[in-house]
């Protein structure tokens, strides 16, 4: 018998290991395994980050290069061949602006059955709606305000004629989110359309991840026509940290001032407290740039340090992944009038109106988007008639100002959850806490869509399915 159990622990009779057979033992394990070594460790985090890395590197050879043939007297046409790689890459997005725009709305907002939401979802989809929009309102005005784009010497030397007439691109978000609603209700007979738009929309994906890794290429020549057009570009790069400035700066009034006094306005608890419970999952999704990335963290960090039950963290936190956009809307919304400011096109209330609408309903499909900052803004630009040439100054910082955004994105979602479990603690009705237990989605909800930046496409960082999965009889008390 001990020789039986010494075999099953992986060992002969007299006491030796098999080399053939893995180490039950784990502490023997872990003290046979050698470290990584160094050089795979910077491979692996290069590889990881290689879509970032490259880039930064194409700003960087854009500016030499545009700084390289700034003083050499060239005509428009050759001006024209400069820039032309970087509007290949305008091109490419543009052409699928439309597939996008369609789909993904359609299956975000087929995704979830309204009746199904119960009151207290309805009162979480509230919260992520005004909250957004408070978001796009805090992004125009400080736009306004600090008017990174109103720096004299920023005008090209060729200007450049504008398509942007004859897309209703606002009419084209609110009809995608109605139908996708009107499929919902349809049930049994809309299934086969929304399977249909869901495989579109993954396809869709697919050809933005290519196009993702031809960016940097177009980055480095799309930063470089830009510097040659300019007259000064000092100002240029003052202008762009203006703009950088101006997304910090309304990330963090509505971080730290706005979510905060809503928490404490609704709960009279301490909303600081509630922030440094989830602020692991806040650096982590810093670090990351990706909600996917930290939804199993956050789930556990309000679980644990703030008291938010597993039925709330589990139903409100995907979806709050999915439509709520807070950092991705404000940094729209500045960059629109950014944009503006920089051709020194005056906005009048309809077209800032426009904005503000266009950059809250279009983030409920934002999430579900590989690049869909970069799409959503160009969006908002086609909406209201702005020119889409001077997103590659944006795409130029977006690496920087995304962290920001998605620190935000994740923060909004902590609070939805914290003010949900508030809720369900006053009433303190079964029936109404029940309703969380029937919400039934369409995919696991830890399987949310990942947010991206345009510039940052995170292979790796997709949810652990079994640390962030909900329990069988959770699961089965669901379906």
């Amino acid at each position: 018998m001990a020789e039986k159990i010494d075999m099953e622990e992986g060992k002969t009779s007299n006491g030796e290991a098999h080399l053939d057979e893995p180490v039950a033992n784990g502490f023997n394990s872990c003290k046979k395994s050698s470290p990584e070594p160094l050089g795979q460790r910077v491979k692996r985090i290069v590889m990881a980050n290689l879509l970032v890395i490259l880039t930064v590197a194409g700003v960087i050879i854009g500016v030499f290069i545009g700084l390289g043939v700034r003083n050499m007297e060239l005509s428009r046409t050759q001006m024209t061949y400069i820039g032309f790689p970087g509007e290949l890459l305008i091109r490419l997005l543009k052409m699928i602006i439309i597939p996008l725009v369609v789909c993904s709305l359609v299956s975000g907002a087929a995704s979830i059955d309204p009746k199904a939401l119960g009151k207290l979802g309805g009162w979480a989809m509230l919260f992520f709606l005004v909250t957004t929009l408070i978001a796009s309102a805090i992004g125009v005005v400080m736009a306004f305000i600090i008017n990174p784009g109103s720096v004299t010497g920023t005008k090209p030397k060729v200007p450049f004629g504008t398509d942007q007439d004859g897309m209703n691109i606002l009419g084209l978000v609110v009809f995608a989110i109605v139908f996708g609603v009107a499929l919902r209700k349809l049930g049994e007979e809309g299934e086969i359309l929304i399977k249909f738009f869901n495989s579109f929309n993954e396809a869709t994906m697919v050809l933005v991840s290519w196009i993702m890794w031809y960016a940097p290429l177009g980055i480095m020549f799309l930063v470089a026509g830009k510097i040659v057009e300019m007259e000064d570009v000092g100002t240029l790069f003052a202008s762009l940290g203006k703009y950088i400035a101006c997304c910090v700066i309304g990330h963090a009034i509505h971080g730290l001032l706005v979510l905060p006094a809503i928490y404490f306005i609704i709960t009279r608890k301490n909303p600081f407290t509630f922030l440094w419970g989830i602020f692991t999952a806040l650096a982590t999704a810093f670090g990351t740039c990706s909600s996917s990335a930290t939804l199993p963290l956050m789930m556990k960090c309000v679980e644990e340090n703030n008291g938010v039950s597993k039925h709330i963290s589990r139903f409100i936190l995907p979806i709050g992944a999915t439509v709520n956009m807070d950092g991705a809307a404000l940094f729209q919304c500045v960059a629109a009038v950014f944009i503006a400011q920089l051709n020194d096109i005056p906005l009048n209330f309809i077209q800032v109106f426009t904005i503000l609408v266009t950059a809250t309903a279009s983030s409920v499909g934002a999430a579900g988007i590989p690049a869909g900052g970069v799409l959503t803004l160009a969006i908002i630009l086609e909406a209201v008639g702005l020119p889409t040439n001077d997103i590659s100054l944006i795409l130029a910082v977006d690496w920087l100002v995304d962290r920001t955004c998605t620190v935000l994105n994740v923060e909004g979602d902590a609070f939805g959850a914290g003010l949900l479990q508030y809720f369900v603690d006053r009433t303190s009705k079964p029936e109404e806490g029940a309703e969380l237990s029937e919400v039934k989605l369409e995919e696991d909800p830890t399987s949310a869509a990942p947010e991206h930046s345009p510039l940052i496409e995170k292979r790796g960082g997709k949810c652990d399915a079994e640390s962030a999965a909900t329990p069988r009889s959770e699961k089965e008390s669901v379906m």
